[in-house]
């Protein structure tokens, strides 16, 4: 990044680890994957390497206590964990050691059900504990994954700081009515704006937009650039969720994905990837021949 050489994350994990077969937790989608499929997670990360990808992101998006417990997992909190950063590590292993291991953290809820949070102290501890769990298994970075409002989004971005570890603070948002507002449809809305002007003060390494509607983006990262001056990155999701399993319905192309990469990168963003309906297709046609700055 400081070279201002593109780098390639990688595709949707969870949705990947769907389309092979894997079923999704109603509590914690993909969580508990790493206990039942180890080796396709592991093939999933090999098969993005592959493909080009610099970063690789665990497969932790769903495994926080809060939700783990709520499916009751919560006594194999730090199995899965160290589970996950190891079937990524294992994985880098068997391809390139050319890779960055990110580990995901996000505030979402069990079942997303955003009335289903623990007390305040409660929740932060939760933050915490997965955090050091992700440091302490040897990711390179914590990726803050969908952190969406003002209230929860801190206490995760908290966390991740007090590790020490570079911190990517990642942003999900839509379009709604000409407003570019928090992605959760079954949440109260909230605007990208604020989200932002909470967050980034907070000090994050890089700041990503992902898991983001494609056509909010441009926008998105507008309101990005006009109150961060370092590292951009994008990764959107395409097609829809219907809890527990994404429908893979008019998800883009990998061509088209490349072409929307091309125009985000000229606007100045350093990292380019995929979030959920998009897989290994979408991370060779980023990666292969390799955007650049023009």
């Amino acid at each position: 990044v400081a070279a201002d050489r593109v780098l390639v994350i990688d595709g949707g994990m969870g949705t990947e680890l769907q389309r092979r077969g894997v079923p999704m937790d109603e509590v914690v989608w993909s969580g508990a994957a790493v206990l039942s499929h180890p080796e396709v997670v592991r093939t999933v990360h090999e098969d993005y390497i592959r493909a080009g990808a610099d970063v690789i992101i665990t497969n932790t998006f769903g495994s926080t206590r809060q939700m783990l417990g709520g499916a009751g997992l919560g006594a194999q909190v730090a199995q899965i964990h160290r589970s996950a950063v190891a079937l990524a590590q294992e994985a880098r292993a068997a391809t390139t050691d050319r890779v960055t291991i990110a580990g995901s953290l996000s505030p979402s809820p069990p079942r997303f059900d955003r009335q289903a949070y623990p007390p305040p102290e409660e929740e932060l501890a939760v933050y915490r504990e997965s955090a050091q769990l992700l440091a302490d298994s040897g990711v390179d970075l914590i990726a803050l994954e969908m952190l969406e409002d003002t209230v929860h989004a801190p206490r995760a971005m908290r966390a991740a700081l007090e590790t020490g570890l570079p911190v990517w603070l990642g942003v999900s948002c839509r379009r709604v009515g000409g407003r570019i507002i928090r992605f959760s449809e079954r949440s109260e809305e909230v605007l990208l704006a604020d989200i932002l002007d909470v967050l980034i003060p907070m000090g994050p390494d890089v700041v990503t937009i992902m898991h983001s509607e494609i056509d909010a983006v441009s926008e998105a990262l507008t309101m990005v650039r006009e109150r961060w001056d370092g590292p951009i990155g994008v990764y959107p999701e395409s097609g829809y969720f219907t809890p527990p399993n994404w429908n893979f319905v008019d998800v883009i192309s990998p061509h088209d994905l490349a072409r929307e990469a091309r125009g985000w990168i000229d606007n100045g963003t350093l990292l380019v990837g995929g979030c959920c309906g998009t897989g290994p297709e979408h991370i060779r046609a980023l990666a292969r021949p390799r955007l650049r700055p023009s």
